[in-house]
């Protein structure tokens, strides 16, 4: 039998590994990819409490749950008001929502600076305020994902987290980079530590995992219980279950990439479908000598075409060879 690697309050996580929430990648589809890889948890993609309240709209789209099925599935929302907040929260607990997150690290300046985001860390009552309303009102786990802080000079993530603990939280998530920063410099995973050993309750470590061993150097540099894998993953939904995509062959890799076509489909339908599978398809070959065929691939029409596109791609790559070892060939095409 499996043993959970954490609890988030009595809900049991299968594995260590989570993919991140990333604003028009963390969809559906992309998560049927990686939830087969490994994926122990998953959160949507983050909507805004005002969306929430209104009547339906595009927005609520993202919080979309497979038809297979998404347990434990995280729903993330941001907002600056904490009875918005709590009101979009008990709309959306009946949508299929296992925990609610609050996005506290959203760096975008239209966000972050009207006081969501991670504006919200500028401002602990609210913190309080927030989660103390929802984990009174609310029965399901209410968790957060934060940054360091504002810039390097206002690193406030510890008095943050500590609020959120005091008042409910089951789990904090921390993405070792400030707002100022935004995804540039070095991931702190000395701050990640920190938090680990200041509250009682599941951490997960986000920034700086590109590869299999960084997964396993986060987790033993901080203690953390789980890693957030964001970027990285993109194109590379094999690293979630540490499977090195540099041993993969390529009828390896496009067999993926036709289901995930499939799951796009099925998803959004043929035109945005394709437009959706088309924003992952670099990554799906990076590292290969296959630019000229990205171009064909955005003037596919039909999911068919698509698919010819791959067949032919297929044909013209070597089939027995490991990723690493296609890389030492300049001009396989």
């Amino acid at each position: 039998m499996q043993i959970p690697a954490f609890y988030i309050r009595d809900l049991p996580i299968y594995g260590d590994t989570i993919l991140s929430p990333m604003a028009a990648y963390s969809d559906v589809p992309f998560r049927a990819i990686c939830r087969q890889f490994g994926a122990a948890m998953h959160y949507t993609e983050f909507v805004p409490t005002e969306a929430l309240l209104c009547d339906p709209n595009p927005l609520w789209r993202r919080l979309d749950v497979h038809p297979a099925g998404e347990q434990p599935m995280v729903f993330q929302i941001f907002g600056n008001d904490a009875q918005t907040i709590l009101r979009a929260a008990r709309r959306i607990v009946a949508w299929g929502a296992d925990i609610i997150d609050i996005n506290m690290g959203c760096s975008v300046p239209q966000i972050s600076k009207k006081g969501a985001g991670v504006g919200m860390m500028r401002q602990p009552k609210l913190v309080a305020e927030t989660f103390r309303l929802l984990t009174t009102h609310l029965n399901v786990p209410i968790t957060g994902k934060l940054r360091l802080g504002w810039d390097e000079a206002n690193q406030n993530y510890l008095e943050i987290a500590k609020i959120m603990v005091d008042n409910g939280a089951a789990l904090v998530a921390l993405h070792g980079r400030t707002r100022t920063q935004k995804y540039r410099g070095q991931a702190d995973w000395e701050a990640i530590a920190k938090l680990k050993q200041a509250v009682d309750v599941p951490v997960l470590g986000n920034g700086d995992v590109r590869t299999i061993a960084d997964i396993d150097r986060l987790k033993a540099h901080t203690g953390c219980d789980g890693v957030m894998i964001g970027r990285a993953a993109l194109g590379n939904p094999w690293l979630l279950g540490r499977i090195d995509r540099e041993q993969l062959t390529f009828r390896q890799i496009t067999a993926v990439l036709r289901q995930h076509l499939h799951e796009a489909h099925s998803y959004y339908g043929t035109g945005d479908g394709l437009k959706n599978i088309n924003r992952h398809l670099k990554k799906y070959l990076s590292g290969l000598a296959l630019k000229p065929y990205l171009r064909a691939f955005r003037e596919a029409a039909t999911v068919s075409e698509f698919e010819d596109l791959i067949g032919e791609m297929e044909t013209a790559v070597p089939s027995n060879l490991p990723l690493a070892k296609l890389r030492k060939i300049p001009h396989f095409l």
